[in-house]
């Protein structure tokens, strides 16, 4: 594989420290209890640290890029030293353009406008909807789902090799599955892409805050991850990498920051002389915080090593796996078999329960917050549930589409703030659930499953 895991001789860290570790949440049995946050994949928590130094920023805000005043002028250094800080978190080179986004859905549809004209586009039917739908106006092949690593290899290079062979063209690849976790043979997949004259992207949204990922290593053209999944708040994201493609694109959005140069033309008009740099693709008044934010993050997760965050969390896996599968009720789905490197990201079915209803419960019964449906990844979803029955509980799944039966999964994702107590606790929720079944009673209310009154 591309990112192998830690050592098994690694040292276990401590979970870092986050906002919310002192939560407490009612049950609907009564009482209350510190809630644990196991939907990671999603949303991470933002880390104390991170939150700290936003905090010592705030007072110091100004605009970027063009104030003459000193706070503009600090926050216009602290938004550069946070492109800087994130490049080299990514092992960027030298000559890489990095542009904040949004999140990793606006990076990578960023990067659809900048795809030269004709280019043909590679992906797999496995990636998350932000990685598999920005590219609709280009020509694209969908590839289907492999199930080793090394089939995912081979129907790329097959792919590539029916491609027309004179124009651009780009592959997409996860870095880790945000439905199982498997990490994927990226390096591997980057070669290929190389081997036959195409380009290649990596969504690293789970990839990113569990493993190291280097740009240079990895030989991908491209990375794309988004700061809410790394312990950052605020609605930023990250799309570094080849600058040639962005350089020739019109800008993402018009507006003030992307321009260098506007003036009036005799016939009325306007001549616009855009940036070149990563202002191109900046348009607008930037955030500031969020770059700040995202740059906070690598720097914690660095200096805490990710060695020790890596055999940490395997820890941690290990613990879910194993509990699950104590749990003869309990699949957990995969692609690539248990035996797979993976984060800390896991799916699950349990027979005889509908997954919403399971979810709902492990909720309002234990205080435990994981996540339900087809996470943004339906194909994917589909693939691996195939034509499993769907046993309806108490309380039903949102509703198919017509002509297809109910599917959905529950998924439980974790990460560096993650305490031991929460995967126990769990773990001994699962068991209890299947074995006992839950004490209320739900209902389904606009598609969701919730206690009943």
């Amino acid at each position: 594989m591309s990112v192998s895991t830690a050592a098994a001789t690694q040292t276990i860290c401590a979970p870092l420290p986050v906002l919310g570790r002192d939560v407490t949440v009612p049950l609907v049995t009564g009482g209350v209890v510190g809630y644990a946050a196991l939907d990671y994949a999603a949303s991470a928590p933002a880390l104390q640290r991170v939150w700290d130094d936003v905090a010592a920023y705030a007072p110091y805000y100004g605009s970027v890029h063009r104030g003459a005043g000193y706070l503009s002028q600090l926050s216009t250094d602290l938004f550069e030293n946070a492109r800087r800080t994130v490049a080299e978190f990514l092992d960027c080179r030298a000559d890489d353009q990095l542009v904040f986004t949004r999140s990793t859905t606006d990076s990578l549809n960023l990067l659809a406008a900048a795809l030269p004209a004709g280019c043909q586009v590679f992906v797999f039917e496995t990636e998350h909807h932000a990685s598999l739908l920005p590219w609709q106006d280009a020509r694209v092949t969908y590839l289907d789902a492999p199930r080793t690593p090394r089939q995912a290899v081979a129907t790329l290079e097959r792919a590539l090799a029916g491609r027309d062979p004179h124009g651009p063209a780009l592959v997409c690849v996860t870095g880790a599955s945000n439905v199982t976790g498997e990490l994927w043979p990226v390096r591997e997949l980057a070669a290929a892409a190389h081997a036959h004259g195409a380009r290649i992207v990596l969504d690293a949204a789970q990839l990113a805050p569990h493993h190291p990922v280097s740009v240079r290593d990895l030989d991908v053209d491209w990375v794309a991850f988004s700061g809410h999944k790394l312990y950052a708040p605020f609605g930023s994201g990250v799309l570094a990498g080849r600058a040639d493609w962005l350089r020739a694109a019109e800008p993402y959005l018009a507006g003030g920051g992307a321009s260098r140069k506007v003036t009036r033309r005799q016939d009325g008009g306007v001549d616009v002389e855009w940036h070149e740099s990563a202002a191109r693709h900046e348009a607008g008044s930037p955030n500031v915080i969020g770059a700040y934010s995202i740059a906070s993050a690598c720097k914690a997760l660095t200096e805490a090593g990710f060695g020790a965050l890596v055999a940490r969390e395997q820890h941690l896996v290990e613990k879910v796996r194993t509990g699950l599968a104590e749990v003869p009720e309990v699949r957990i789905l995969s692609l690539f078999g248990d035996d797979a490197p993976r984060v800390g990201v896991i799916s699950f079915v349990v027979d005889g329960w509908n997954s919403s209803h399971f979810a709902a419960a492990l909720s309002a019964e234990y205080g435990i917050g994981v996540r339900d449906g087809l996470f943004c990844a339906h194909p994917l979803v589909r693939t691996l549930l195939g034509s499993d029955p769907q046993t309806q509980g108490e309380c039903g799944a949102p509703e198919a589409a017509p002509g297809e039966k109910s599917l959905n999964a529950i998924r439980v994702s974790f990460g560096a703030g993650t305490p031991d107590e929460h995967v126990d606790r769990f773990v001994t929720a699962v068991r209890e659930l299947v074995t006992e079944g839950a004490t209320w009673t739900y209902r389904t209310e606009d598609g969701r499953c919730v206690p009943a009154v």
